[in-house]
């Protein structure tokens, strides 16, 4: 039993090694042909690292021929099947500019995006290659508007700014959290002019109230009427556009806070000049 069993590990290992022989046997004999032939092979077998070392071996010796399109999108490919996105999008790209005539093309420039798409992290992470994703879609779209790609296109971008504005949107409340009430509303105005189709904007406006208050009481009384009136003003603006709003009550209860400090400003004067400091 021991000796069956050992006969025939020998015999895997030996077509192991083989197999592995072969490979370089072919990568190391300078045969261009038959290199561009058996890096098809396993292309096609879906051997996607070796195809890649072949393939990179000729590319140069194929340059100028018909058969070197083919070599370079198919090269571009085996760094998106071996899951290598960076690379990927820029021989895909790379391919698109080199043969502009080429019917692969709009493929190619599909794939060079699509490749960052996948590089794109969870929202807490940096979100450059969802933004280089999303200009490369929307290039896309506008150099093929009648792809049938256009609509997936649309969808991952969608997908992506939904993204970029999480990011957008938690990286303002962090400010909030922290007390930071100037850098919040800054930052949750951004967010309103870089997404103004938002479906947050009610949300979004109702912190910009509760930072502006925020950073009215705890200024230094001279500020403090400038910053009253901005909480004031901005609660006033969302109650008329958001009638039926679950922050009614809330905001309601600053712009009546706000009026009242406001009054008292212009009544009694300064009177409290060690008030806490804001921004």
């Amino acid at each position: 039993m021991k000796k069956t069993f050992f006969i025939a590990f020998v015999g895997m290992s030996l077509l192991l090694s083989a197999c592995k022989s072969e490979f370089e046997k072919i990568r190391s004999s300078g045969d261009v042909s038959r290199i561009y032939t058996k890096a098809l092979e396993y292309y096609d077998q879906e051997e996607y690292q070796k195809a890649q070392s072949l393939f990179e071996l000729i590319i140069s010796s194929y340059r100028g021929k018909k058969e070197a399109e083919e070599i370079y999108f198919k090269y571009a490919y085996t760094y998106y099947n071996l899951e290598q996105y960076i690379l990927a999008s820029y021989y895909f790209k790379n391919f698109s500019n080199t043969y502009g005539a080429s019917d692969l093309r709009e493929e190619a420039d599909f794939m060079s995006a699509y490749s960052n798409y996948k590089l794109s992290p969870t929202f807490r992470l940096d979100q450059s290659y969802s933004a280089s994703a999303i200009e490369g879609f929307q290039l896309f779209v506008n150099t093929y508007p009648n792809s049938s790609r256009v609509e997936e296109c649309n969808r991952l971008i969608d997908e992506l700014r939904n993204k970029l504005e999480r990011k957008a949107y938690d990286s303002a409340k962090l400010y909030f959290d922290l007390r930071e009430y100037q850098a919040a509303i800054q930052s949750f105005d951004n967010v309103l002019k870089d997404f103004p189709d938002t479906e947050n904007a009610e949300t979004i406006r109702y912190m910009i109230i509760r930072s502006a208050y925020q950073l009215a009481k705890n200024s230094f009384v001279d500020k403090q009427k400038e910053r009253y009136q901005e909480a004031r003003d901005r609660a006033s603006e969302f109650m008329a556009r958001f009638q039926e709003s679950r922050y009614s009550k809330e905001v309601n209860t600053i712009y009546n806070q706000s009026r009242e400090s406001l009054n008292k400003l212009d009544n009694v004067g300064y009177q409290n000049p060690s008030a806490r400091a804001g921004s």
